[in-house]
C-alpha cells in the first residue's frame, strides 16, 4: 500500500512542478512578444523616416542642393533599422524556442496527467521509455548551417530539410528552404535546386530570401545551358527587386550571357 501511495504521490509532484514550468514559459513568451512588438512599432517609425528622409532627399536634389547633414542623417537612420532588424530576428528566434519548450511541457503534462488518473484508478502506470530529447529550432538551424559553411552538404541538407519538417512554421523555415536549395545548387544538382528555390518563392512570398532565391534560379538555368530561362529570372529579379544586390549580381551576370 505505501508503494502504491509512493507511487501515486510522484507523478503528482511532478504534474505540479511541470505546470509551473509551463506557466513561465507562457510568461516569457508573452513579454518577448511585447518586446517585438514594441520593437516592430519602432522599426516601422524608422522606416516612415527613412521613406520620408529619402524623398527630401530627392527634392533637394531636383533644386541642385546638396546637403551632407542629410546624408549623414540617411546613414544613422539605415543603421538603425538594420538593427533593429537585427533584433527583431532575433527576438523572433527566441520565440520560436519558447513556442517550442511550450509545446514540450504542455505534453509533458498530458502524459503526467494521464499517469495520475492510471494511478487513482488503482493501476500502476508503468514507466515509458524517456523520449530522446529534441533540438530546439534556433539550435536545429544554426547546426544546419554550421554544417553548410563546413561544406558538409549532406549533413547540412538533412539538417534543413528536417528543420522544415519539424518546425514549418518558425521565422527561419523561409531561411532553411533557402539553405535547402543552396545545399542542392552546391552538389550541382540544379534541377532540385530549383524546385527548393521555386518553393521558397510560392511558400514564403514574403520572405527577404525571395530575391536571391529568384537569383539561384537564373544562376542554375544557366549552368544548365537554358539561357533563354536563365534571362527570364535575372529579369524578374532586376524589375521585381530593383534596389537590392541581387539586381546588381544579375545585371552583371546578363552582360556575360551571349545568347
Amino acid at each position: 500500500m505505501l508503494l502504491f501511495t509512493m507511487m501515486a504521490c510522484a507523478p503528482q509532484s511532478e504534474l505540479v512542478r511541470t505546470r509551473s514550468e509551463v506557466a513561465d514559459i507562457r510568461d516569457d513568451l508573452s513579454a518577448a512578444k511585447s518586446k517585438l512588438q514594441d520593437v516592430q512599432n519602432r522599426l516601422d517609425m524608422l522606416d516612415a523616416n527613412i521613406k520620408g528622409t529619402v524623398d527630401l532627399q530627392k527634392t533637394i536634389a531636383d533644386y541642385g542642393t546638396k546637403s551632407d547633414q542629410l546624408t549623414t542623417d540617411m546613414q544613422l537612420l539605415q543603421g538603425k533599422l538594420e538593427e533593429n532588424n537585427f533584433r527583431i530576428a532575433e527576438l523572433a528566434q527566441k520565440l520560436d524556442d519558447k513556442s517550442f519548450k511550450l509545446a514540450e511541457l504542455s505534453a509533458k503534462v498530458e502524459e503526467l496527467e494521464a499517469k495520475l488518473k492510471q494511478s487513482n484508478g488503482g493501476t500502476p502506470a508503468a514507466s515509458g521509455k524517456q523520449a530522446s530529447k529534441t533540438l530546439e529550432p534556433s539550435d536545429a538551424y544554426r547546426q544546419a548551417k554550421s554544417d553548410f559553411d563546413k561544406k558538409n552538404y549532406d549533413l547540412a541538407l538533412a539538417g534543413f530539410q528536417n528543420y522544415v519538417a519539424h518546425f514549418p512554421d518558425t521565422s527561419q523555415a523561409d531561411k532553411a528552404q533557402y539553405w535547402i536549395g543552396e545545399c542542392y545548387y552546391a552538389k550541382k544538382d540544379f534541377t532540385k535546386a530549383i524546385d527548393a528555390f521555386d518553393k521558397v518563392i510560392k511558400t514564403y512570398p514574403k520572405s527577404d530570401k525571395v530575391p536571391g532565391a529568384k537569383l539561384k534560379i537564373g544562376f542554375s538555368y544557366l549552368n544548365e545551358r537554358n539561357n533563354a530561362k536563365a534571362r527570364e529570372y535575372l529579369y524578374k529579379v532586376i524589375k521585381e527587386h530593383p534596389a537590392t544586390d541581387e539586381a546588381k549580381l544579375a545585371k552583371d551576370k546578363l552582360k556575360k550571357i551571349t545568347n
